[in-house]
């Protein structure tokens, strides 16, 4: 068996075996993509009308006004985010019963406008989808990282079989004759459009896998940083319970906020963390952009006195961390704003294609009709 042929079989039963995985992934990536402009079309409740001189309401407000029809809720228990200007805040929280729900509020004047169940969201159940398979968290981690570990493989099989031998060849393998028969059609849709995307498709993958295993992402991190180690970025706040404090004057999550809003100028969006049960800290992320998760500042306050525990901003962080912020970014596409999920959105349709047009060409194959053999002539008798 030459090599070419055993990479060929290789990247068909890696196919075979993952390719069910594959598809689903990709559909689901290339779906949840433009969630928020889908979103922002479809749910109006998502944004409000800025007035001329109001400012935004303090955290503990909102939180007042979504649990007003949730007394069993705990303020303490729940998440306050604000998108920004003409945006709604929400407030998130698991109630009672055990329902993940999410609360849109008018942030200027702290009325009620939407309660949604994300158990029932369209797009919460293709995020669960495209990150578990609906699976277990425990079995979703090795079923995800292993397919999706595979089709990176099959990425490298598949552009050693593209290759071709001479040069001349190469202009034909990089365009679709679509004047061709379907099977034609079908195999220049396999190998060309896999060409064209697998460079996107790696970064796709690979982001995807820093999500799965962190220690892929950290070994990143110490590559980008050229071998140097930043603990600073990994310490974790610590409480110290035996110690004697004051409790703060205001409540926590508005002590959080105007705390954030002095060090963080100009961050469009705030999220702000349960406050915790007086042992952990309270943390809170301030991104400069609205829906984008890369330019950051993080901090952790003391869930009694309100006193920054630890700050850490963007500016300050080294190439390994500022890669870990953009990490979610890079893999939605949208860290080159809306071209860049145009690409991603491309790049993941493709990829759900390839396990497609790859078991089509699979099956023809198998099917095809063997040439009937040409019959022995009769020898001349004398």
């Amino acid at each position: 068996m030459t090599f070419k042929k055993a990479i060929g079989k290789l990247h068909l039963w890696l196919g075979l075996g993952s390719g069910l995985v594959v598809f689903i992934v990709s559909l689901t990536g290339a779906i949840f993509t433009f969630q928020d402009e889908i979103r922002d079309l479809t749910e109006p409740w998502r944004k409000v009308e800025m007035p001329a001189t109001a400012p935004l309401l303090l955290p503990s407000r909102l939180q007042a006004a979504a649990l007003e029809q949730h007394p069993g809720v705990k303020a303490a228990t729940t998440w306050v985010t604000y998108y920004g200007p003409g945006r709604s805040a929400t407030v998130y929280f698991t109630d009672p019963a055990g329902v993940p729900t999410q609360v849109y509020l008018n942030p200027y004047s702290g009325r009620v406008l939407y309660e949604q169940d994300l158990r029932r969201h369209f797009f919460s159940i293709v995020q669960a989808i495209h990150m578990t398979l609906l699976l277990p968290e425990a079995v979703a981690k090795w079923v995800m990282g292993g397919s999706v570990i595979v089709f990176m493989v099959m990425l490298g099989t598949g552009l050693v079989l593209w290759w071709p031998k001479r040069r001349q060849e190469r202009r034909q393998r990089l365009t679709i004759k679509w004047g061709a028969r379907w099977r034609r059609i079908n195999y220049d849709l396999h190998n060309v459009l896999g060409f064209y995307a697998a460079s996107i498709t790696v970064v796709l993958a690979l982001t995807g896998l820093f999500m799965v295993f962190p220690g892929l992402l950290d070994s990143a991190m110490l590559v980008a940083n050229g071998g140097r180690t930043y603990p600073q970025e990994k310490s974790v706040a610590q409480v110290d319970t035996l110690q004697a404090v004051t409790a703060a004057a205001l409540p926590l999550p508005d002590v959080i906020y105007r705390t954030v809003q002095r060090h963080s100028r100009g961050a469009e969006m705030v999220l702000i963390g349960p406050a915790g049960n007086g042992k952990a800290p309270a943390y809170c992320w301030a991104y400069q952009r609205a829906l984008h998760y890369y330019h950051r500042d993080e901090y952790a306050f003391h869930p009694v006195s309100g006193q920054v525990l630890q700050a850490r901003f963007h500016a300050g962080r080294s190439n390994g961390g500022k890669l870990s912020d953009m990490n979610y970014d890079l893999h939605t596409g949208q860290i080159l704003g809306l071209g860049g999920k145009i690409v991603a959105f491309l790049a993941s349709l493709i990829s759900a294609s390839l396990p497609v047009t790859g078991t089509l060409l699979w099956r023809g194959r198998r099917n095809k009709k063997a040439k009937p053999k040409a019959r022995a002539s009769a020898p001349i008798s004398a």
